[in-house]
């Protein structure tokens, strides 16, 4: 193992996640904004959205390669160079939908491949003190990145050659890369490498049976802080009768502060409630703070209240999931990125769900009953995993 003092500090080793949000912020933002210009039917656009996100938790089934021949910074530079060149040509095929969503989800995977060998390597080389900390900076990197994305995208592809704007926004992926050539990284474990797939294949699955993973997946794959109303808020300004221009000032400068703060306030609660109560307690405190909202005015100010509160609550889940995850690996794990790689899938996967149950409940009750429904369901699950681990403390591995 390399010298701790060797490792950069902490929030720099948070930067590591930088190519999530920038990928993440043309997908899911710049995106939709070229197709809408080009008057692809909303219909359209949203499968196409929909089909790039599947590698979010479903990626995580290549993952053990991460841990197997090579060295996790090899891997890191791979999967980031293929996928800035995934969003690169992405950008370019903008009027060939079948091409562009091929292209998404190829580069969603390699990127999603690239931040899980990042959390594995940088997982092992912080302490349990200062997991904390790097699991909040790994969100804020996301959420800075994406956030910075997403407001100079669209004036980079239109007041440059577009070429030259994509390939720019291509090369923002890749602004981790001398933190990944700088930072200390072990090579492959050497029995891992020396294993056949065979052997290797039942180590993978030994790691599915241990403890203290049965019981994150148990409390990551419920709702109990999804928030996935932050990502049909932004659709949702007319309901609030807000102007389009004040809707997207709340969507990229306000959200990203709101993002960085609630990530960076995890740290210090940290300190205080163990992970797993806090995420619940986020994600309690989260429900009732959206069920708040059914019975104020629907106002412009309101909808400000919502976007930003979402994204605070959002980002702090976010904060202590990585937590959870990087305390779940401890230390010298030779299976540290496939671990990280398969948590994370799994506190990706209530989004998914949750949206469509917002959405479904938004066709039948509006606004509110899209609130109801996410305040109802979050909160009965935080609840209930609250009072599991309450009244089975004593078998509950310690992270």
């Amino acid at each position: 193992m390399p010298r701790r003092d060797a490792t950069p500090p902490v929030w720099l080793m948070g930067f590591g996640f930088i190519p999530l949000g920038v990928f993440g912020a043309v997908m899911l933002i710049t995106t939709p904004q070229l197709l809408a210009a080009n008057h692809v039917p909303e219909s359209q656009i949203a499968a196409v959205t929909a089909t790039a996100l599947i590698p979010g938790f479903s990626g995580f089934l290549l993952s053990p390669l991460l841990d197997w021949k090579f060295s996790r910074r090899t891997y890191a530079l791979i999967f980031a160079a293929l996928g800035a060149a995934a969003l690169f040509a992405a950008l370019l095929m903008i009027h060939d939908l079948a091409a562009l969503t091929a292209l998404l989800v190829l580069g969603n995977l390699t990127i999603g491949l690239c931040v899980a060998s990042v959390g594995g390597w940088f997982g092992n080389l912080a302490s349990t003190e200062q997991k904390g900390d790097l699991g909040a900076w790994f969100t804020v990197a996301n959420i800075g990145a994406g956030g910075l994305t997403a407001a100079g995208a669209i004036p980079l592809l239109r007041h440059l050659p577009y070429e030259i704007g994509a390939a720019i926004l291509a090369l923002a992926v890749l602004l981790a890369t001398p933190l990944f050539l700088l930072t200390p990284c072990p090579p492959a474990d050497g029995r891992l490498a020396r294993e056949s797939f065979a052997a290797f294949a039942r180590d993978v699955l030994a790691l599915l049976r241990r403890p203290t993973v049965l019981w994150t997946l148990a409390i990551f794959l419920a709702p109990a802080a999804s928030f996935a109303l932050t990502n049909t808020l932004g659709g949702l300004g007319g309901d609030f009768r807000t102007s389009e221009a004040l809707v997207g000032l709340i969507g990229g400068a306000g959200v990203a502060v709101a993002g960085v703060a609630g990530s960076l306030a995890i740290p210090l609660l940290d300190k205080r409630i163990p992970p797993r109560p806090l995420y619940l307690l986020v994600g309690g405190v989260g429900a009732l703070f959206t069920l708040s909202l059914i019975v104020i005015p629907h106002t412009p100010a309101s909808f400000g209240l919502a976007m930003l509160g979402e994204n605070v609550f959002q980002a702090a889940a976010f904060s202590v999931s990585n937590v959870i995850i990087l305390r779940t690996i401890g230390h010298d794990n030779p299976l540290a990125s496939t671990q990280f790689a398969l948590l994370n899938a799994a506190s990706s996967l209530p989004l998914s769900y949750m949206q469509m149950i917002d959405g479904q409940a938004y066709g039948h009750g509006g606004l509110n009953g899209s609130l109801l429904a996410d305040a109802a369901v979050s909160g009965a699950a935080a609840l209930s995993l609250a009072g599991v681990l309450w009244l089975m403390r004593r078998r509950v591995p310690a992270i």
